[in-house]
């Protein structure tokens, strides 16, 4: 898909375009060969540059060619599944691009983003296609805050979690706790990553052109900052916690091995003494008229007392 936005430098206002022109930006999701090759074309870009965040597995970096620059940056995504017939919520990242030259800006992702949709949508304040280094560092101060706001999310649904495996002890919630464990290390690695980026930006002259440029540099920073803070605790939390669940599910089924052991120790007794006197050779109380009434007494007794002293060593 390929859409073109420019914002008028009088109204301010941004609206869509058929035309690649200077001041424009470029947005690219999933593109075409013949997409990629338009851009390429109308807008003086390399065809590697455009097509680097295609990759998911491309990692965050820089780099600048003659008059061209490219800015990779992970993002979070946060998509729903369905297994088991049940809906689950997953979180990942996604690699996007930001390639821009002297005249236009372009973003390339394979899928749909709530960082770039709020673009689109017109939620981010202070936004003008025509200004670069801004639009990037706007991009940049979004992704952080999103993933502030999914790392709470996580934080918040791992607490739901919690409580339900309090209750009952399912792989079910421990499956769902291991995804977001899983999810906290996508999320730590690409934070860092972007904080790498975020660093060498702080080095380019274009960036710091203007001091809101700079203060929302900072901000950035700052966000991406605390993002990693948060993914690092909230990952050693649901690590202690997963261990914890993991101990307790160890002594849950050895406490039920204990008293099953000593259900079987107990239930022995009368099989034994059952079988002694089941056996085709003379026995005690064979001629007696209350005989097995009183077997049935030494048996009971006999299992008794084997329960007490189980009992007393907490065997049950």
């Amino acid at each position: 898909m390929l859409n073109i936005y420019k914002t008028d430098q009088v109204t301010f206002e941004t609206k869509v375009t058929d035309k690649i022109e200077k001041g424009c930006w470029v947005f690219l999701k999933d593109p075409s060969e013949a997409e990629i090759e338009k851009v390429s074309a109308e807008g003086r870009f390399s065809i590697d540059f455009l097509k680097a965040a295609l990759d998911r597995e491309e990692s965050s970096r820089i780099e600048i060619e003659e008059e061209e620059t490219l800015i990779i940056l992970d993002v979070p995504l946060i998509t729903f599944i369905e297994k088991f017939n049940e809906k689950s919520v997953q979180y990942n990242t996604i690699p996007i691009g930001i390639v821009l030259n002297d005249d236009i800006i372009v973003t390339v992702c394979l899928v749909d983003t709530k960082i770039i949709d709020d673009f689109i949508m017109k939620k981010v304040k202070g936004f003008f296609t025509f200004k670069k280094s801004r639009f990037i560092l706007q991009i940049l101060l979004r992704i952080a805050n999103y993933y502030l706001r999914y790392l709470k999310q996580i934080d918040k649904t791992s607490q739901i979690i919690e409580t339900s495996l309090h209750r009952s002890m399912k792989n079910k919630e421990l499956i769902q706790l291991l995804s977001l464990e899983k999810s906290l290390v996508y999320f730590s690695t690409s934070l860092k990553a972007n904080g790498s980026v975020l660093e060498k930006l702080m080095k380019l002259k274009f960036i710091k052109q203007y001091p809101e440029d700079e203060d929302l540099l900072e901000d950035a920073i700052i966000e991406n900052k605390q993002a990693i803070e948060m993914a690092s605790i909230y990952s050693n939390i649901l690590t202690g916690t997963m261990d914890a669940f993991a101990s307790i599910i160890n002594n849950n089924l050895s406490t039920v091995m204990k008293i099953l052991t000593s259900i079987t120790i107990v239930m022995a007794v009368p099989t034994i003494i059952a079988s002694f006197w089941g056996m085709n050779v003379p026995v005690p109380f064979t001629e007696f008229k209350f005989g097995f009434l009183i077997i049935i007494i030494i048996t009971g007794s006999i299992a008794a007392i084997v329960t007490y002293l189980l009992a007393k060593k907490n065997m049950f």
